[in-house]
């Protein structure tokens, strides 16, 4: 099996020690810092908190991972008795839930600022690399022509019907499928933190695959957030401070379908091909829901039209990196 998975999409440089669920340690402002680490939708993920009350931490934080698990039951393609699964085999869902609702809703709002370039119908291309580079006497040079172009006719967001008003979902054409995964991450985040809000925090770090920073730390300061180099995602580029605003970060080298890094996870839905391997980009936004749908969709939209589409879709800066650094940043 070839697949290489590693969806760390940006790295914390300040981060939490692995491998403890809940970390406590001494801060400002008689504040400590409260660590959860954990996975979402198969992404690491952390929950960054000052607070003087430990069992009041404890509390917002369970709260958070029951709205997190919640979600997940929504929005996960692995799980068959998810909202989303049960759209993908019947082709219908009625009496959809307001969180699946919302975020399709929002999908197909930036596939149309796009022109297509996201496409929440992207799924039977992307089950088709899977299924290729997981079976057995593999091709290394993809799948044929031919069933690319059959999974391509599949693809079409504008045959995603959505009634938000009756919560009902129906998928046009038999075969079609849909995947949030650009998108779920940074709607989860932001749900958790909501959570957590209403339970009095305002200082902390929510990363369900993405990132939303609220507020300051409790000494003034920003936190910051380290760009992943995409020829090792373990380590940064380069640095941005970030105050009540979300990041995303997505690049090719998040999966890899083949071993030789030819074929990424970043899918152009009009022609099949792949996004390169070492090109990555950031968006800031002011939730994590715009940056996670802008992250991906920003590597294939022309050069041209970045900013076009960045400012249309309700992101704040793009910044795009390779391996050796910052190659373009745009600010709308």
């Amino acid at each position: 099996m070839a697949l290489s998975i590693s969806r760390r999409r940006a790295i914390t440089v300040l981060a939490a020690a692995a491998g403890l669920p809940l970390l406590f340690r001494a801060g400002s402002a008689n504040a400590r810092l409260v660590t959860w680490e954990g996975t979402t939708l198969g992404a690491p993920s952390t929950i960054q908190l000052y607070h003087h009350d430990e069992a009041q931490a404890r509390a917002a934080i369970d709260a958070g991972l029951a709205e997190l698990a919640r979600l997940e039951q929504v929005f996960s393609l692995y799980r068959a008795d998810s909202a989303i699964s049960t759209l993908n085999r019947e082709g219908r869902l009625d009496n959809a839930p307001v969180e699946f609702v919302e975020l399709l809703e929002h999908s197909l709002n930036v596939a149309s600022v796009t022109d297509g370039i996201h496409d929440p119908s992207i799924q039977p291309v992307w089950k088709l690399y899977f299924d290729h580079f997981t079976a057995a006497n593999v091709d290394p040079n993809g799948p044929s022509r031919r069933d690319l172009d059959a999974a391509l006719a599949l693809v079409d967001w504008r045959s995603v019907e959505l009634d938000p008003v009756n919560r009902s979902v129906a998928l046009r054409r038999p075969g079609m499928a849909v995947s949030l995964n650009s998108g779920a991450q940074g709607y989860i985040t932001d749900k958790v933190g909501a959570v957590l809000k209403a339970h009095g925090f305002d200082k902390m770090l929510v990363d369900m695959g993405e990132q939303h920073a609220y507020s300051t730390k409790p000494d003034g300061s920003a936190w910051r957030l380290g760009l992943a180099n995409p020829a090792d995602s373990s380590k940064a580029v380069a640095e941005i401070d970030v105050v009540d605003k979300a990041v995303a970060t997505s690049g090719g080298y998040g999966t890899l379908f083949d071993e030789a890094g030819r074929f990424t996870h970043i899918i152009h839905p009009k022609t099949g091909e792949t996004a390169p391997r070492l090109v990555g980009v950031s968006v800031v936004a002011p939730t994590a829901t715009i940056a996670d749908s802008l992250a991906a969709s920003m590597i294939l939209v022309p050069e041209e039209k970045r900013l076009a589409v960045l400012r249309a879709a309700g992101g704040e800066t793009a910044i795009f990196v390779t391996p050796e650094g910052v190659v373009e940043k745009l600010e709308a």
